[in-house]
C-alpha cells in the first residue's frame, strides 16, 4: 500500500480496538492527526498539553515511528533532522545506512535537509492527561503494523541472528 494518509487512518481506526481492549479506549476524535506531504518543514514546537506519536514515510516505506511525551520538545522538532543531536535519530539511522547512498539528492553529512525535502511525516496528538503508557501502545502498535525500517532491529542481518538465536534458545528448551 503506497498511500501512508489511507494506512494511518486505517490503523488508527484498528488502534481505537485495541486501547478498548486494554481498558483504557480512545476514540478517533480524541487524536489529532497532522499529515506533512513531502516537503515539509518541521514542527516548531510540541502543542501545549499534548504528547505525540510522529512517523516518517518515504518512497512506500515507513522510516521511523516515535514518541514524544508532553517534555520532549526537542525530540518532536528537531533531533530526527540532526545526526549528532541524540541517539536513535532518522537522521542518523539514514547516514548509517549504506543504502542511502545510492539515493540521489542525499548527503549523509547533511541528512535533515533531505528528510524535510523527501518524507512525508504523519503526527499523532493526544491530550497529556492521558497515560503515557497509552502513547507507548500507540507507538507499539504502529511498530507492528507498519514494520518502520528503522526500529529495533535496524538490519536484516541482525534480525537474522536475533530470530536464529531465539529458535536455538527454543529448541534447547525442549531437549
Amino acid at each position: 500500500m503506497n498511500d501512508w494518509r489511507k494506512e494511518i487512518e486505517t490503523a488508527l481506526i484498528a488502534f481505537v480496538t485495541v486501547s478498548q481492549l486494554a481498558n483504557d479506549p480512545v476514540q478517533l476524535g480524541d487524536l489529532e492527526v497532522e499529515f506533512l506531504d513531502a516537503p515539509h518543514v518541521s514542527p516548531a514546537k510540541l502543542p501545549s498539553r499534548k504528547m505525540a506519536i510522529y512517523g516518517f514515510w518515504w518512497n512506500g516505506t515507513w522510516l521511523k515511528i516515535g514518541k514524544a511525551g508532553p517534555n520532549s520538545n526537542a525530540r518532536y522538532t528537531y533531533q530526527h533532522y540532526d545526526a549528532m543531536s541524540a541517539q536513535s535519530t532518522l537522521a542518523g539511522s539514514l547516514a548509517n545506512d549504506l543504502q542511502m547512498n545510492k539515493v540521489i539528492g542525499f548527503d549523509k553529512q547533511n541528512p535533515g535537509e533531505w528528510i524535510k525535502a523527501s518524507t512525508c511525516r504523519v503526527n499523532i496528538l493526544i491530550a497529556k492527561y492521558r497515560r503515557r503508557e497509552l502513547l507507548s501502545l500507540l507507538e507499539a502498535f504502529l511498530h507492528v503494523r507498519l514494520h518502520p525500517r528503522y526500529e529495533g532491529l535496524s538490519h536484516a542481518g541482525e534480525a537474522a541472528e536475533y530470530v536464529i538465536a531465539e529458535v536455538n534458545e527454543d529448541e534447547e528448551k525442549v531437549k
